[in-house]
């Protein structure tokens, strides 16, 4: 163990860790335990999330000369988070990665893989505390119309797909990931609103109702493709009659499901066109959609259904909007003062509580 690792200097300048982790005399074991940890998570995009996690841990212990079956202890762990703090990690980052590497040791641990403690263990006062300010961008209502607006105008072949995929993640709030992977058959009715059955983060199945601006979008391009014609589609080679296959809600030109980078680089482009300088993801227009809702008055406990956090401290962090600053009770103090000091001037000052001075 190198001074370097204790001080968290370590870390790969490039931040480009090997895809497969193999150290010295580990023989694959490592790489082959990891595989099993992450077969127990039934959602593909929490896999690739602790997948990625976990490679940072494991290519830095590797760098490091570090075993993490054998020799990983706390201290390497406090190296690491400082390295990712020096790196320019946001806190919320290491605290997810730090989370996926004590799930990992855990496991390892329930499972007779290990008897050493868990390194990443660490106390609760010396783990990485995000802020509670919003970590993502969001746009103003006239940003949020005028993205709409480069959609709808979007000149591409595709631009009715383009309308569909901005209305939905603006006016439903889903995540990138839950749109692309939902597919038609989950679109329904309930209690007279037109909803999306969807599996959401954690593997939990969330619906959502989607608003007639986006009905109307989704509609009209859903009316477009051309394998939705008749509502048929050939039976494939080896199923029975009657059955089809999945069938994704957005599709690819040539069918095939939509991938979540195709939509990052869509909505950059329209941002462009729109002339938005927000650094603009999938992820802008969710946190636009809780602080759009929160300006308008939309209750907490509805926006964080409609986000489908467990947690509503959770959903204040994705509220960016002025109403926040709004409903400061600072600002409610100072007008109960003024009104004190307006009623009468002559009036004897009083303590907090409401007794006079004195």
């Amino acid at each position: 163990m190198t001074d370097a690792v204790l001080t968290g200097e370590v870390l790969p300048a490039d931040r480009q860790l090997p895809t497969t982790v193999r150290p010295a005399a580990d023989d694959g074991r490592c790489e082959r335990l990891l595989r099993e940890w992450l077969l127990g998570y039934g959602s593909a995009n929490t896999r690739d999330a602790y997948t990625g996690d976990l490679r940072h841990w494991l290519g830095f212990l590797e760098r490091s000369g570090v075993d993490p079956l054998a020799e990983a202890k706390t201290v390497h762990v406090h190296g690491w988070l400082r390295a990712l703090e020096a790196a320019g990690e946001k806190p919320a980052t290491c605290g997810r990665r730090l989370a996926a590497v004590s799930a990992w040791y855990r496991w390892l641990i329930s499972e007779g893989h290990s008897e050493r403690a868990n390194p990443a263990a660490i106390d609760a006062k010396r783990k990485p505390k995000p802020s509670r300010e919003p970590s993502t961008a969001s746009l103003t209502l006239t940003q949020a119309h005028a993205l709409l607006a480069a959609a709808d105008d979007d000149p591409n072949p595709q631009a009715l797909r383009t309308a569909a995929i901005v209305a939905i993640l603006l006016l439903c709030g889903l995540r990138v990931s839950e749109l692309v992977g939902a597919d038609l058959d989950q679109l329904g009715q309930n209690a007279g609103h037109t909803v999306l059955r969807y599996t959401a983060k954690g593997g939990v199945d969330h619906l959502v109702a989607i608003p007639p601006a986006a009905l109307a979008r989704l509609n009209a391009y859903l009316a477009s493709r051309a394998d939705l014609a008749g509502d048929r589609l050939p039976v494939p080679a080896g199923r029975a009659p009657g059955t089809r296959p999945r069938r994704p809600l957005i599709v690819t030109e040539s069918g095939g499901r939509l991938d979540r980078g195709a939509v990052w680089r869509l909505l950059r482009r329209l941002a462009k066109t729109a002339g938005i300088t927000v650094q603009m993801s999938p992820h802008v227009l969710r946190a636009t959609y809780a602080t759009l809702a929160r300006n308008a008055g939309v209750p907490l406990e509805d926006v964080q259904d409609g986000l489908g956090h467990a947690d509503p401290r959770t959903t204040r962090r994705y509220d960016h909007g002025g109403a926040r600053l709004d409903r400061s009770p600072g600002y409610t103090l100072a007008r109960e003062l003024a009104k004190v000091r307006s009623g009468d001037d002559a009036r004897p000052d009083l303590d907090v509580d409401g007794r006079q001075d004195g």
